[in-house]
Protein backbone atom coordinates (compact mmCIF):
# COMPACT_ATOMS: atom_id res chain seq x y z
CA UNK A 1 0.00 0.00 0.00
CA UNK A 2 2.83 2.67 0.38
CA UNK A 3 3.44 2.39 -2.90
CA UNK A 4 -0.24 3.01 -4.07
CA UNK A 5 -0.35 5.44 -1.62
CA UNK A 6 3.34 7.48 -2.56
CA UNK A 7 2.46 7.22 -6.15
CA UNK A 8 -1.13 8.62 -5.74
CA UNK A 9 0.43 11.78 -3.86
CA UNK A 10 3.19 12.62 -6.32
CA UNK A 11 0.64 12.28 -9.24
CA UNK A 12 -1.58 14.32 -7.38
CA UNK A 13 1.15 16.45 -6.35
CA UNK A 14 2.97 17.22 -10.18
CA UNK A 15 -0.46 17.91 -11.66
CA UNK A 16 -1.87 20.18 -9.04
CA UNK A 17 1.44 22.35 -9.04
CA UNK A 18 1.66 21.68 -13.49
CA UNK A 19 -1.80 23.22 -13.65
CA UNK A 20 -1.32 26.16 -10.81
CA UNK A 21 1.70 27.18 -13.24
CA UNK A 22 0.02 27.23 -16.63
CA UNK A 23 -2.97 29.14 -15.33
CA UNK A 24 -1.25 31.51 -13.10
CA UNK A 25 2.15 32.30 -15.44
CA UNK A 26 1.94 33.13 -18.95
CA UNK A 27 4.55 30.62 -21.23
CA UNK A 28 7.79 31.83 -21.11
CA UNK A 29 6.99 33.85 -17.85
CA UNK A 30 9.76 33.40 -14.97
CA UNK A 31 8.90 34.57 -11.12
CA UNK A 32 11.99 34.56 -8.64
CA UNK A 33 11.56 32.80 -5.30
CA UNK A 34 15.13 32.67 -4.21
CA UNK A 35 17.04 35.54 -6.25
CA UNK A 36 20.13 33.98 -8.42
CA UNK A 37 19.37 31.06 -7.82
CA UNK A 38 15.70 29.34 -8.15
CA UNK A 39 12.87 30.64 -10.36
CA UNK A 40 9.56 29.29 -11.40
CA UNK A 41 9.90 29.02 -14.88
CA UNK A 42 6.91 28.11 -17.15
CA UNK A 43 8.13 25.75 -20.06
CA UNK A 44 6.67 23.46 -22.39
CA UNK A 45 9.14 20.52 -23.13
CA UNK A 46 8.60 17.84 -25.96
CA UNK A 47 11.41 16.17 -25.09
CA UNK A 48 12.44 13.52 -22.19
CA UNK A 49 14.87 15.29 -19.01
CA UNK A 50 16.93 17.72 -20.41
CA UNK A 51 14.90 17.64 -23.82
CA UNK A 52 16.68 15.03 -25.71
CA UNK A 53 14.29 13.43 -28.38
CA UNK A 54 12.43 16.82 -27.94
CA UNK A 55 9.32 16.28 -30.41
CA UNK A 56 9.15 12.84 -30.02
CA UNK A 57 6.06 12.62 -27.89
CA UNK A 58 4.82 9.54 -29.24
CA UNK A 59 7.90 7.60 -28.59
CA UNK A 60 8.31 8.54 -24.66
CA UNK A 61 4.83 8.06 -24.13
CA UNK A 62 4.44 4.38 -25.58
CA UNK A 63 7.97 4.32 -23.66
CA UNK A 64 6.51 5.23 -20.13
CA UNK A 65 3.28 2.93 -20.71
CA UNK A 66 5.63 -0.18 -21.31
CA UNK A 67 7.81 0.84 -18.42
CA UNK A 68 5.08 1.20 -16.04
CA UNK A 69 3.32 -2.51 -17.16
CA UNK A 70 6.88 -4.14 -16.94
CA UNK A 71 7.15 -2.09 -13.31
CA UNK A 72 4.16 -3.62 -11.93
CA UNK A 73 4.82 -7.10 -13.82
CA UNK A 74 7.61 -7.59 -12.30
CA UNK A 75 8.56 -5.26 -9.48
CA UNK A 76 9.13 -8.64 -7.38
CA UNK A 77 11.79 -9.69 -9.67
CA UNK A 78 14.19 -6.16 -8.79
CA UNK A 79 12.56 -5.18 -5.71
CA UNK A 80 12.97 -6.37 -2.14
CA UNK A 81 10.26 -6.03 -0.03
CA UNK A 82 11.41 -3.60 2.50
CA UNK A 83 9.67 -0.20 2.83
CA UNK A 84 12.69 1.49 1.20
CA UNK A 85 11.97 -0.32 -1.84
CA UNK A 86 8.05 0.08 -2.11
CA UNK A 87 8.56 4.23 -1.12
CA UNK A 88 10.82 3.86 -4.98
CA UNK A 89 8.96 1.93 -6.64
CA UNK A 90 6.16 4.58 -5.08
CA UNK A 91 8.38 7.70 -6.55
CA UNK A 92 8.95 6.32 -9.66
CA UNK A 93 5.35 5.36 -10.58
CA UNK A 94 4.29 8.53 -9.55
CA UNK A 95 6.32 10.55 -11.68
CA UNK A 96 6.20 8.35 -14.95
CA UNK A 97 2.36 8.58 -14.75
CA UNK A 98 2.61 12.47 -13.78
CA UNK A 99 4.62 13.64 -16.61
CA UNK A 100 2.50 10.48 -18.58
CA UNK A 101 -0.90 12.55 -18.15
CA UNK A 102 0.52 15.66 -19.72
CA UNK A 103 1.98 13.45 -22.90
CA UNK A 104 -1.56 12.28 -23.25
CA UNK A 105 -3.75 15.15 -22.78
CA UNK A 106 -0.96 18.41 -24.19
CA UNK A 107 1.58 16.84 -25.87
CA UNK A 108 4.34 18.13 -23.78
CA UNK A 109 5.56 18.17 -20.41
CA UNK A 110 5.31 21.30 -18.37
CA UNK A 111 8.48 22.01 -16.52
CA UNK A 112 8.67 25.01 -14.00
CA UNK A 113 11.21 24.69 -11.22
CA UNK A 114 14.23 26.52 -12.59
CA UNK A 115 17.40 26.44 -10.44
CA UNK A 116 20.56 28.43 -11.64
CA UNK A 117 23.66 30.01 -10.07
CA UNK A 118 25.54 32.64 -12.09
CA UNK A 119 25.67 31.25 -16.02
CA UNK A 120 25.48 27.74 -14.73
CA UNK A 121 21.64 26.92 -15.46
CA UNK A 122 20.32 23.04 -14.36
CA UNK A 123 17.37 22.78 -17.28
CA UNK A 124 13.60 22.93 -15.96
CA UNK A 125 12.14 20.39 -14.58
CA UNK A 126 8.79 19.72 -12.06
CA UNK A 127 7.59 17.41 -9.15
CA UNK A 128 7.46 14.14 -11.67
CA UNK A 129 10.92 15.05 -12.77
CA UNK A 130 12.50 14.92 -9.18
CA UNK A 131 10.38 12.24 -7.94
CA UNK A 132 11.55 9.56 -10.92
CA UNK A 133 15.24 10.85 -10.04
CA UNK A 134 14.29 10.61 -5.72
CA UNK A 135 13.02 7.05 -6.23
CA UNK A 136 15.49 5.83 -8.43
CA UNK A 137 17.99 7.51 -6.30
CA UNK A 138 16.43 5.62 -2.82
CA UNK A 139 16.74 2.07 -5.38
CA UNK A 140 20.09 2.41 -5.47
CA UNK A 141 21.62 3.50 -2.76
CA UNK A 142 18.85 0.47 -0.24
CA UNK A 143 20.13 -1.80 -3.04
CA UNK A 144 23.92 -1.02 -2.70
CA UNK A 145 23.83 -0.66 1.46
CA UNK A 146 21.93 -4.23 1.14
CA UNK A 147 24.18 -6.10 -0.99
CA UNK A 148 26.79 -4.56 1.70
CA UNK A 149 25.25 -6.14 4.72
CA UNK A 150 24.59 -9.51 2.33
CA UNK A 151 28.57 -9.35 1.76
CA UNK A 152 29.37 -8.57 5.73
CA UNK A 153 27.01 -11.44 7.02
CA UNK A 154 28.56 -13.74 4.33
CA UNK A 155 31.77 -13.25 6.03
CA UNK A 156 30.34 -13.28 9.59
CA UNK A 157 31.04 -9.22 9.89
CA UNK A 158 28.93 -7.55 12.22
CA UNK A 159 25.64 -5.83 10.20
CA UNK A 160 27.19 -1.86 9.54
CA UNK A 161 25.22 0.93 7.86
CA UNK A 162 28.32 2.60 7.25
CA UNK A 163 29.75 3.15 3.78
CA UNK A 164 33.62 3.27 3.32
Amino acid sequence: MLALWTAILVTLSDQWTKHWVRHDFYYGESRPVIEGFFNFTYIRNTGAAWGIMGGYTHVLTAISVIMLILMVIFRRSFLNNTWSHRLALGFMVGGIVGNLMDRLRQGWVTDFLDFYIGSWHWPCFNIADAAICVGVGIYLLTGFLDQRRLEAAARGAPPSDRVA
